[in-house]
């Protein structure tokens, strides 16, 4: 007969741990003050990284809303789940995240910004539409909005209710009261909970942060990036206070958040996670916006913290996880089983310590129809790899980048097509296409995965050349 001390440390060992998610638009990796970023102010996120385990070279394959979005909730790479582009509507082909925790009988529940609805005429008409259970994909608890940006007159829907509702104020704060209640009213109850908080800051408008974020970086000398060019300092000066007046703001939910989480005395036991869904250019690179090959646009946060099994001693890894690997990852850690359909990697082994990174870990960058790309450089899509000492990028008609970001770190010296790099060129362009065969990737023109992503429900546009295009008019807005 097991002893009371027996059942005491069998329930311990087998108990599912709470997981709150905190998830934020447009984060870029460099951007934290434990980072080296003179400009931000994030004490609460610094201290969380102190004690977690560190992605460090954690990307966004896919740097687009949408995409990044769908690869969360299917572990999937867009060329398998088909949202290729903003506002095309997820049908996922297996079990989702929120149903695969849901049905290990945790409590699920949704706050804030979702963007996987989609909007069947490409106008952009769902953004603000109720999205019905069906479409939640096994999140009980909603609080959400498809897409919004607006800040401080921000709508959204909860449960059931399909009558347009409003946060107060600067929505993050009221999102993360909301979150802090929801963790609360949870720990009243037996069941593990899965907590999913969607904020959309520090994505612009930048200059709409409360004011009392804003007064820290109106008159404030702001250090700019090298790969800045002199032509573009003015505007982002600009931008970048209004980005880092978000991040300040933002700051202050994640500590409220785990204090939240601290106050039930469930801390121990619950990882808490904090991420971004991709970066900004903010006009590194001469660029602005994200879905650019460049480490301001692929380069994300990703920490993991869970004191009962990790402590709390800061741990670092290089591996690149990516949205995919999100999902396997997050139920590795829970002792879940992966569904099938999942092509993303559990690194929960990696996490615990089981295992230690690959010799040369390798993420890859997936963008199969970027048209904000085919604006500026005449390239519709690409494909690459990032690793944690290079970046080797394909667009479809041939080699395009290649960075040695140990050397080059702000990435200004493209080493493509030189003589004394061919070997290394030609390395990462078989692991390139060994990567692109494990996921199904044909590396097709990006107007063939539009198309397919219309999947009967997008109207049919025809360009002069006869290939089919995306019915969007104004592809700037839908990739924003």
């Amino acid at each position: 007969m097991l002893s009371r001390r027996g059942f005491l440390a069998l329930a311990t060992a087998v108990r599912r741990p709470n997981i709150v998610f905190v998830l934020v638009d447009q984060w870029r990796a460099q951007a934290l003050g434990y980072r080296g970023d003179t400009n931000a102010h994030t004490p609460a996120i610094d201290a969380l990284a102190g004690e977690s385990f560190d992605f460090t070279h954690a990307i966004s394959g896919f740097p687009v809303c949408s995409p990044y979005r769908a690869s969360l909730m299917t572990g999937q790479y867009a060329v398998r789940h088909g949202v290729v582009v903003n506002d095309v509507e997820l049908r996922p082909s297996g079990a989702t995240l929120g149903e695969s925790f849901r049905k290990a009988g945790y409590a699920t529940g949704y706050i804030g910004k979702w963007h996987i609805f989609g909007s069947p005429e490409g106008k952009a008409e769902r953004r603000l539409d109720f999205v019905p259970e069906a479409s939640r994909f096994g999140f009980s608890m909603w609080q959400g909005c498809e897409c919004t940006h607006a800040y401080n007159k921000s709508l959204y829907y909860a449960g059931a209710d399909r009558t347009a509702r409003y946060w107060d104020g600067y929505d993050a704060v009221a999102q993360t009261e909301a979150a802090c209640a929801y963790v609360k009213e949870q720990a009243r109850r037996s069941d593990p909970y899965f907590l999913l908080l969607s904020l959309g800051p520090p994505h612009d408008p930048y200059g709409t942060a409360p004011e009392k974020y804003g007064a820290l970086y109106q008159d404030r000398q702001m250090t700019l990036r090298a790969n800045v060019p002199a032509d573009k300092a003015a505007e982002a000066t600009k931008n970048l206070r209004g980005y880092y007046a978000h991040i300040a703001a933002l700051d202050e939910c994640v500590a409220r958040l785990r204090q939240a989480v601290a106050e039930t005395g469930a801390g121990e036991d619950t990882i808490f996670v904090f991420a971004s869904d991709h970066g900004d250019m903010l006009q590194s690179q001469g660029t602005h916006h994200k879905q650019q090959p460049w480490d301001e646009s692929l380069r994300v946060p990703f920490l993991v913290h869970y004191p009962r099994v990790l402590g709390r001693k800061r741990r670092e890894s290089v591996t690149p996880i990516d949205a995919p690997d999100v999902m396997p990852t997050l139920l590795g850690l829970s002792g879940l089983a992966v569904p099938e359909s999942v092509q993303g990697v559990d690194y929960s082994p990696l996490i615990r310590g089981a295992k230690k990174d690959e010799a040369e870990p390798a993420g890859l960058l997936n963008l199969p129809a970027s048209f904000a790309v085919v604006r500026r450089l005449g390239i519709a899509e690409y494909r690459g790899v990032r690793t944690p000492r290079y970046t080797y990028v394909r667009s479809i008609v041939g080699p395009w980048l290649l960075y040695d970001n140990k050397t080059d770190p702000l990435q200004k010296r493209n080493l493509v097509g030189q003589s004394g790099q061919r070997d290394l060129q030609a390395r990462l362009e078989r692991r390139l296409e060994a990567m692109l065969k494990r996921v199904g990737d044909e590396f097709l023109p990006g107007a063939r995965y539009v198309e397919r992503a219309k999947a009967g429900h997008y109207r049919e546009v025809t360009s002069p050349i006869g290939e089919t295009k995306s019915p969007w008019g104004d592809w700037a807005s839908t990739l924003r």
